[in-house]
C-alpha cells in the first residue's frame, strides 16, 4: 500500500463537476493498493496517518498529528502510485491490485481511520476524479 499524504488547508473531489467529498484543515490522501496488501496493511498505514506528526505546534514544530489536532482527512484511490517505469517510458500498472481486492481495502483503509475518531470524507472509487487541494506549508510525505 501507497500513500502520498498532503497537509491541506482544504481540499475536495469531484466527479462529473460534482462535489462528491470535502474537507478543512487535515490532510489530503492519495491511496494506491497493491497485489499483496491486506486488511492488516490498510489498518497499519491508517494507524500511522492518523498519528503523523506533520501539522505545528505552538513553538511552530511539525510535533502535531490529525488526532492531537482534530483534522479531518480525504481519501482518494489512485492505483497509479503504483506505477512501474523501469520497464520504459509506459507505466506498466501489473503491481496494482484489481478492483475487487482494492476497493475492500480502500473503505477499510477509511474505516481504520474512522475508527481512531478521524473525520473521513472520500472520493469514489474507479471513478474519474478532479482533486482540488491547498496545500499547507506545502508538507507532502510519502509512506
Amino acid at each position: 500500500m501507497k500513500a502520498v499524504v498532503q497537509r491541506v488547508a482544504r481540499a475536495s473531489v469531484a466527479v462529473d463537476r460534482e462535489i462528491v467529498g470535502a474537507i478543512g484543515p487535515g490532510l489530503l490522501i492519495l491511496l494506491g493498493v497493491g497485489r499483496d496488501d491486506d486488511v492488516a496493511a490498510a489498518d497499519r498505514l491508517a494507524g500511522k496517518v492518523a498519528r503523523l506528526r506533520i501539522f505545528a505546534d505552538d513553538a511552530g514544530h511539525m510535533n502535531r498529528s490529525l488526532l492531537d489536532t482534530g483534522g479531518a482527512a480525504l481519501v482518494v484511490s489512485q492505483f497509479t502510485l503504483l506505477a512501474d517505469t523501469t520497464g520504459g517510458n509506459r507505466p506498466s500498472f501489473i503491481g496494482a491490485a484489481p478492483p475487487e481486492l482494492a476497493r475492500p481495502l480502500w473503505l477499510r483503509f477509511a474505516d481504520a481511520l474512522r475508527e481512531q475518531g478521524v473525520e473521513v470524507a472520500t472520493g469514489r472509487f474507479g471513478a474519474s476524479m478532479q482533486v482540488e487541494l491547498v496545500n499547507d506549508g506545502p508538507v507532502t510525505i510519502c509512506l
